[in-house]
């Protein structure tokens, strides 16, 4: 994510009214800090949005939370994940050992998080290695991941989900009107949550939504490419995240309520700024495809957050899977196209 400043530090636990509040949990080493876990009250008890990364503080974060919310870790009915990464499904599975509490999200996830559980590390570690060669990355960043690696990493068995999330229904939480609407684009199954009650505080617009990292209030979320060894659809996930902003920006909601940074109105202006932001860098890598350059060569001449020199070895295959991600839409939109008999594969701008 591209990161701006963001407010003043909000209380550990905050309530926004209409039987809702969030809780700020720590995400480890990461310059995001924290993700906002949501509480929803339910006839049935609590349910969460998002619970956070699977760490001892964050869980112990969660657990205080919950406590200052009057309730309890045990007494979670159900947990609402709007997609699969760890700083926002984490620590599901450890709430859900612990309450017996249900765990939804979108079978496109959820597909995810079945392929991570199942695949050995060293297959996704030769898969990664492939995609950078094909990239056109340096071997001095190849290299290590051909080293040895240890036979288990963090985050690679997830919490299998047992209930979908259907997009465009209600889900089933007793007393509240809480509807899935599928945003893919950060990940192919994100999903917001569209409360449809009046806001607590009469604010114009319809209802509440929780955005995720589709709609953020100041930062913009990683859009790379959806990763499957197994699959070679060619997707196209900027695509599919444009499509999803105009989706949510026809919602109107009176607030957002994100995963990260704070709460905002205005959704339908922030969707704006979003697709013109998108589009004038979509034109500025046309400039840089005045000449051919694989998607290796592209990352690096981007405009990120600090100097190509200054990103760490992961950040830089984060970078490189968005600069892929944008060639694809500009290939797609017939402004960009494929150099034949280039390898590895340069692109170069349609005149």
């Amino acid at each position: 994510m591209n990161s701006s400043q963001d407010r003043e530090p909000a209380p550990a636990v905050y309530d926004h009214g209409g039987g809702v509040r969030s809780l700020r949990v720590p995400i480890p080493d990461n310059p995001l800090g924290h993700t906002l876990v949501y509480v929803v009250d339910t006839d049935r008890g609590p349910v969460l949005i998002d619970t956070g990364w699977d760490d001892p503080a964050s869980w112990d974060t969660l657990a205080s939370g919950l406590t200052a919310c009057g309730t309890s870790v045990a007494e979670i009915h159900g947990v609402v994940v709007t997609h699969h990464h760890p700083d926002h499904h984490g620590l599901s599975g450890r709430v859900r050992e612990a309450s017996g509490a249900w765990i939804a999200m979108h079978a496109a996830d959820t597909a995810v998080v079945r392929r991570t559980r199942e695949a050995r590390p060293e297959r996704w570690f030769s898969y990664m290695t492939a995609k950078l060669a094909a990239a056109g990355a340096p071997q001095e960043h190849i290299a290590p991941l051909r080293a040895a690696r240890p036979r288990t990493l963090p985050g690679l068995s997830p919490a299998l989900p047992d209930r979908d999330i259907v997009p465009g229904e209600l889900l089933g939480l007793p007393g509240r009107r809480l509807r899935a609407i599928w945003t893919p684009g950060h990940t192919p199954g994100h999903v917001c949550l569209h409360l449809e009650e009046a806001h607590p505080a009469r604010l114009p617009g319809h209802g509440r939504l929780f955005s995720g990292d589709h709609l953020l209030p100041g930062i913009t979320p990683h859009i790379g490419l959806y990763e499957d060894p197994d699959d070679t659809t060619v997707t196209d996930p900027l695509g599919d995240y444009l499509d999803s902003l105009e989706r949510v920006g026809r919602l109107a909601p009176a607030e957002v309520l994100p995963a990260h940074q704070h709460p905002f109105p205005g959704a339908a202006a922030r969707v704006r700024e979003l697709l013109a932001h998108h589009e004038r860098r979509l034109t500025d890598l046309l400039t840089l495809l005045a000449e051919p350059l694989t998607p290796w060569q592209l990352a690096e001449r981007m405009e990120w957050n600090r100097p190509w020199a200054d990103i760490p070895h992961g950040s830089r295959t984060i970078a490189v899977s968005e600069a892929e991600s944008h060639l694809r839409r500009l290939v797609k939109a017939g402004r960009a196209e494929a150099v034949p008999g280039s390898d590895p594969v340069t692109y170069v701008a349609v005149q």
